[in-house]
Formats: C-alpha cells, sequence, structure tokens
C-alpha cells in the first residue's frame, strides 16, 4: 500500500541507546513528528485545535537505525475511518532505501472535553480528498 505522505527527519546524536541504535521510544517521536505534519498538511487547523487523542500505537520494528543513518523518511496516511476513531499506518525509512527500519499503526480518537466524540464530517472530507482510496460511511446520509 502506498503511503501519500512522507517527512524527512534528522536521526541525532540523542536518538543513540547504548548499542549504538537508534532507541526504540525515538521511533514514537519520529511517528509524532510525521502524523503532527500530516494533520498540519490535510487538516489546515493547529495543532491545539485538533483535539484528538492517541488511543493506541504499534510498532514493528524490523531492523536497526544507527547515526550512519544521517536522516529517516517517515511515510503515513489515514487507512480506516471509524466513528469516532481512525487508524493511521506508517513506514520508517532509513536515509539508505526503501527497506522500512519499522512499520506501525496507531489509532487515534476525536475527543471533546476528554470524551469521544464522532469524527467531524470535515476531517472525513479532508481524509477523503488528501487520500482518494480511502472511504468511509458518511452517517448523514443515512
Amino acid at each position: 500500500m502506498t503511503l501519500p505522505f512522507e517527512v524527512e527527519l534528522p536521526v541525532r546524536y540523542r536518538d543513540m541507546d547504548t548499542l549504538g541504535h537508534v532507541n526504540n521510544a525515538v521511533y514514537a517521536t519520529y511517528l509524532e513528528q510525521a502524523r503532527y505534519q500530516y494533520f498540519d498538511r490535510v487538516l489546515g487547523v493547529p495543532y491545539d485545535e485538533r483535539e484528538m487523542v492517541l488511543a493506541n500505537v504499534e510498532i514493528d520494528f524490523r531492523r536497526p537505525l544507527t547515526l550512519s543513518n544521517r536522516t529517516v523518511r517517515v511515510a503515513c496516511g489515514v487507512v480506516e475511518l471509524g466513528g469516532s476513531s481512525f487508524r493511521m499506518r506508517y513506514r520508517v525509512l532509513p536515509d539508505d532505501g526503501d527497506d522500512p527500519a519499522a512499520t506501525a499503526e496507531a489509532v487515534l480518537v476525536a475527543v471533546e472535553d476528554g470524551q469521544p466524540r464522532s469524527l467531524p464530517s470535515w476531517w472525513r472530507e479532508r481524509f477523503v480528498e488528501f487520500e482518494p482510496g480511502l472511504e468511509y460511511d458518511d452517517p448523514s446520509t443515512r
């Protein structure tokens, strides 16, 4: 599956663990940075007005990244829309090729006053506009 959005991020010395690999927790930060930029582009609203929380994230580590990887590319996209949530898929790619260092999925939930709420229809519209293959059941048409 092609993921429609990609960012390039620096690999920093502070990202390393004692084995000289990018620490596993840093991958979550890479995903977060890509997600932030994705929403900036697709939704076009300030981060503090997005009203969503990360409910789940799963990362499959495939091969280590090291400081010799000066940058990583993180590809991402929304792959499923639910009533109040949506699922994103990611690939973390080293600067030396297209063999992923990691793949990941995350579930985000729209919230209001700390409680789940329906995904705003304009979010759905923008996700589908940006990712034409994405489908959803529009509750307003029932």
